[in-house]
């Protein structure tokens, strides 16, 4: 039997879990299935709950939770010896004045340097920081999210990219990569919600170099469903950075989100059927 959360996946069960916390009767149906399908927003309380209790889960979200946001994304870069930009990484404010003391100086990456909040995707709460003014101004936003609980930041080395970015999509089994650019080569932000375009011709070699980048990278993590993020610097582009991983992520590039979720049902229909296969399951 297949049990899908997903409100877009047809299984053999379909439940909603959106609202509301796992319960009794979702271990249940979970203990009985063969594969269970979950979206793309699910808690962690109902991931855990079926990977405990189902030998196939679809999407692997096993990196999204032990490695969370944007630091963790940071240490897993760092763990699997993946090239990604120097970064520092602060959990609360107090951590980077224990370096830095409490006089703001310019960092070790130097200016200008990326500010990243710890939350966020798709270019939230991204900065380009270019002066000791602007680095105060931002340490001050830091000091009253966390007031509000929302806590951590990251420093990160400016990589100049010639205002574009190279998006790369797994779902399942199959990879999708393109540009995302800007008009203006020197623009900051290269994603679409800041004006950038989608080019699917440029660099088809450095698209390559990403996508090989992302397999092995996901081969190791067992992520099968994220939109990564990668720059190539203009001074050497021969290596591909990682910048961020997106569980969320957009579907112009795509085609726009009909042609997404036909794309992703059609690779979780295979992808059930391998899983299955190898578990020793006979599909008909």
């Amino acid at each position: 039997m297949i049990v899908s959360f997903h409100p877009c996946f047809s299984g053999d069960k379909n439940i909603l879990c959106a609202g509301r916390e796992p319960d009794i009767d979702d271990m249940s149906v979970i203990r009985s299935a063969s594969a269970v399908i979950l979206p793309q927003g699910c808690k962690q309380s109902l991931y855990n709950m079926a990977k405990n209790n189902c030998p196939l889960v679809f999407p692997n979200y096993d990196a999204k939770f032990e490695y969370p946001d944007k630091i963790g994304q940071i240490m897993l870069f760092r763990k699997t010896g993946m090239p990604h930009p120097k970064t520092e990484t602060y959990p609360v404010l107090e951590y980077y004045h224990k370096k830095y003391g409490q006089l703001i100086t310019k960092p070790s990456v130097g200016f200008p340097f990326v500010f990243k909040f710890n939350w966020g995707g798709e270019g939230d709460n991204v900065f380009l920081i270019r002066s000791l003014g602007e680095f105060r101004n931002a340490l001050q936003k830091a000091a009253e999210f966390e007031k509000t609980g929302q806590k951590g930041f990251l420093i990160q080395e400016y990589i100049p990219a010639q205002g574009r970015s190279l998006r790369v999509v797994i779902i399942a089994n199959r990879i999708y990569t393109y540009w995302r650019v800007q008009k203006e080569s020197d623009c900051f932000y290269s994603n679409i919600v800041k004006g950038g375009v989608i080019d699917k011709e440029s660099s088809p070699e450095l698209q390559e170099m990403g996508a090989l980048s992302v397999k092995r990278f996901c081969k190791i993590t067992g992520i099968n469903l994220a939109g990564f993020d990668f720059l190539f610097s203009s001074r050497d582009n021969s290596v591909p950075l990682f910048l961020e991983i997106n569980y969320f992520f957009g579907r112009r590039g795509l085609g726009g989100s009909n042609a997404y979720y036909k794309i992703l049902k059609h690779e979780i229909e295979k992808w059930i059927i391998s899983g299955l296969h190898k578990n020793g399951t006979i599909c008909i």
